[in-house]
């Protein structure tokens, strides 16, 4: 049993049920010597569990393979986010073979965790951690994912809030100018921030009035319409010629970035509470909802890849749902009414018939 290096790369070498086992671990001796000294052990208490062929490979060493991936496949949002969660998640497992890992251990760094954060932060960190192993599964790291047993928290609804007709018209009055269109923009098409903020006139087609997003948050490109009111606030712009000007700039000619001053000002102005930016995106999918256009459409708009994502920003407001209801009371008026007007209509024509009678000469 033993090291050795071939090129820049660490082996171990060790013998397990009569048969000599090689495994390529890395270009740290350290993490080799490690690895060496936890087999040595296993074999020692008789805990021989992955000794036959599995990879030899340490939790952190994985987070850095996916790390990688993440960066190169995702989102810089997502790819963020994985970094933060995994920051979380190696205090705990640092130092492990990713083949130790149990889903009962897991299971207790869920419970553990969730004593400190949000069941939504769990579940965020739970998912990535859940397809790294899928990806090790992928990559011929490990035979079985130990999260395929562990279950998310259930979380509590998202929060709710979009604006009505009223609150859109007091805030594009309070918008500064280049605040406007990057409003009636998010209120016009449901992007996110991000995706407004990194377009180009070489994603805008005024001629089609088609709006090409790339930047999306699922790494997937998309495209939305561009319907009158967006179209005359692009015009105001001013020149297009140049493709690879950002559509939205400040008077000096570089990317608008950032709004949160701008945008928290003019709420005030308009006297609007509990909004964020991004709850423009909600508004937009809630009106489409309530003006009855089909939800998988929604979906398409959106950029969501299922239709449970869409549900959460297509939720109906309370007045549309009382006017559905009301319907079923219009409809028994209306049918009272009917049949009071046909007993009426029949009595008239019951006493016309008999003044008829009796007016008819015998």
């Amino acid at each position: 049993m033993g090291l050795y290096r071939r090129g820049s790369v660490w082996y171990v070498d060790y013998s397990f049920d009569g048969k000599r086992v090689r495994k390529r671990i890395g270009t740290s001796r350290e993490q080799a010597a490690e690895v060496l000294k936890r087999i040595n052990r296993k074999i020692v208490t008789g805990k021989t569990s992955g000794l036959d062929g599995q990879s030899f490979l340490l939790f952190e060493k994985l987070c850095d393979e996916y790390l990688l991936y993440s960066n190169a496949n995702k989102a810089k949002s997502s790819h963020r986010r994985d970094t933060v969660s995994l920051k979380n998640i190696l205090k705990t497992f640092r130092g492990r073979l990713i083949t130790d890992i149990t889903p009962r251990e897991l299971e207790r760094y869920k419970n553990e965790r969730r004593k400190k954060v949000a069941p939504a932060t769990v579940n965020r960190e739970l998912s990535c951690l859940k397809h790294m192993f899928s990806k090790a599964l992928d990559w011929k790291m490990m035979k079985e994912n130990p999260m395929k047993s562990v279950k998310l928290f259930k979380e509590p609804p998202g929060r709710v809030r979009y604006l009505t007709e009223d609150e859109i018209k007091r805030l594009l009055s309070c918008c500064a100018s280049y605040l406007k269109p990057i409003v009636i923009m998010a209120l016009n098409t449901g992007m996110r921030k991000g995706e407004i903020f990194t377009l180009t006139w070489a994603d805008v087609d005024m001629v089609n009035r088609m709006i090409r997003i790339t930047n999306s948050k699922n790494n997937e490109s998309r495209y939305v319409p561009i319907n009158d009111t967006l179209f005359a606030a692009l015009l105001k712009l001013g020149d297009n010629s140049k493709t690879d000007r950002p559509l939205f700039i400040w008077k000096n000619g570089k990317r608008i970035r950032r709004i949160y001053n701008g945008f928290r000002n003019a709420m005030e102005r308009a006297e609007i509470r509990n909004c964020r930016f991004h709850d423009l995106r909600h508004t937009f999918a809630s009106h489409l909802v309530m003006r009855g256009v089909d939800i998988r459409i929604v979906q398409q708009l959106l950029g969501h890849k299922t239709l449970a994502m869409t549900m959460r920003y297509s939720h109906i407001s309370n007045e549309a749902m009382k006017a559905a209801v009301d319907k079923l009371n219009l409809a028994g008026i209306m049918h009272k009414l009917a049949q009071k007007w046909h007993r009426a209509i029949w009595r008239i024509l019951v006493d016309a018939r008999k003044a008829l009678l009796d007016n008819t000469p015998g």
